[in-house]
């Protein structure tokens, strides 16, 4: 200002990006933990991801600074965090004893993360929704990381041993075809009195669920993640059903009115 020239002003797109940035080294440090051998330390930083991943997108809608940059840095650090990290990390920690089938099926997390992201970037248009199409890259890596981290504590599962057998096949198998498929998932809400009033049931269900990861902490995660992926699956199979079954009804209608 002594100079005459008006002080620059941080962008508003730059309080989000940092906690985007964060994200990304997140799941950075959990490959290099994952090269040690330290898979406890990598499942917490993935965790440690995903609640940057969610500060991100709360300081956007708080400061007013969605932008086209933000969406396209929050897909690369998610594909880095919630895609390579789980990926490796399957595969150090089981599959890699299965040889190139093993490579292949770690490689889908990865993948099918990619083509997640991307048709969401195409789909996006600035405004957040109450739903995702398909299951979201941060719930599939936090699911992952559950399981290692449950896995780990002989006191819940000391008669499994993922790594021991092919178990992990079909559970990665399952949570790479659900982030690529149509199924709604429920978008976590903004905490409100107006959001409780609208959805008194829901609101209830994520209250439980912070209770659970409070007190049971790596099984409560496992708990809430696996009644999240369970209680979608299960409305969407519902819907169609309960579609299927009122079509013939409607036309049998329709045709008689034409009639």
């Amino acid at each position: 200002m002594a100079r005459g020239r008006p002080r620059r002003q941080i962008p508003r797109a730059a309080v989000p990006s940092f906690f985007t940035l964060m994200n990304l080294f997140s799941g950075f440090l959990a490959i290099t933990q994952i090269h040690e051998g330290r898979f406890d330390y990598a499942c917490w930083l993935i965790v440690l991801a995903g609640f940057f991943d969610l500060l991100d997108g709360m300081m956007a809608r708080l400061t007013n600074g969605q932008s086209l940059f933000g969406v396209e840095l929050d897909s690369l650090s998610d594909i880095v965090s919630f895609g390579v990290a789980p990926s490796y990390l399957v595969y150090a920690f089981g599959l890699k004893e299965f040889g190139v089938f093993g490579v292949i099926v770690s490689a889908l997390p990865a993948i099918c993360g990619a083509v997640r992201l991307a048709r969401f970037n195409v789909a996006f248009d600035g405004e957040k929704k109450d739903y995702f199409d398909g299951l979201p890259t941060p719930a599939m890596a936090i699911c992952i990381v559950a399981l290692i981290l449950n896995v780990n504590d002989a006191g819940y599962f000391y008669r499994f041993s993922l790594s021991n057998q092919s178990a992990l096949f079909p559970i990665v198998l399952v949570l790479s075809a659900l982030m690529v498929s149509t199924i709604a998932f429920d978008a976590i809400p903004k905490p409100s009195p107006r959001y409780i009033r609208a959805h008194p049931r829901k609101s209830l269900a994520y209250g439980v669920a912070l209770i659970l990861l409070a007190v049971l902490q790596q099984i409560g995660l496992l708990i809430v993640l696996g009644g999240y992926i369970l209680f979608n699956v299960a409305h969407s199979v519902y819907n169609v059903v309960r579609s299927v079954m009122n079509t013939p009804l409607e036309e049998t209608k329709t045709n008689e009115e034409l009639k």
